[in-house]
């Protein structure tokens, strides 16, 4: 496990722990009901419930670990106060063609492409770190470069 320090939101922060806290209370309750069930049923060893029961539980209990180590890693980055994009920053740009999009500066473990939230790592991420509104960013891109114009950058 790497002692490296995993920067994120306070609201990707907040989303992990309340993941763990499901993990450890509702799902092990879960799972353990299961368990209880298929134990119940008689003879254990060729019952496919109690395997499913012993497999959830030992994925279940590998991400309750993983998430901990995240937790205890994670380091909550502050909104940057220079009117600069920084993590949880939402950023409105528009592209070349005149489309506008959003996208929300994150941490790694936040990420969600579908949800407009990319890394501050990522080509985009690191293009948009930084920037205010008027300013133009270049992103590198497998088949040339997108280039977008910064309309606004808000933190909610």
């Amino acid at each position: 496990m790497s002692n490296k320090s995993i920067p994120m939101t306070q609201r990707g922060y907040d989303k992990l722990a309340d993941t763990l806290h499901h993990l450890k209370t509702t799902r092990r309750e879960q799972i353990s009901e299961n368990m209880g069930r298929a134990i119940a049923d008689g003879d254990l060893r060729e019952s496919a419930a109690y395997d499913e029961a012993r497999m959830e539980q030992s994925e279940n209990e590998a991400r309750i670990s993983e998430l901990e180590e995240q937790l205890h890693r994670a380091v909550v980055v502050p909104e940057d106060a220079s009117g600069g994009a920084g993590l949880g920053a939402k950023i409105t740009v528009k592209d070349e063609k005149g489309q506008q999009r959003q996208f929300e500066l994150v941490g790694t473990y936040e990420v969600d492409v579908l949800k407009g939230k990319v890394s501050d790592a990522s080509p985009i991420g690191k293009a948009l770190s930084g920037k205010r509104a008027g300013d133009t960013v270049e992103v590198p891109l497998p088949k040339g470069t997108a280039k977008f114009e910064v309309l606004a950058v808000e933190y909610s």
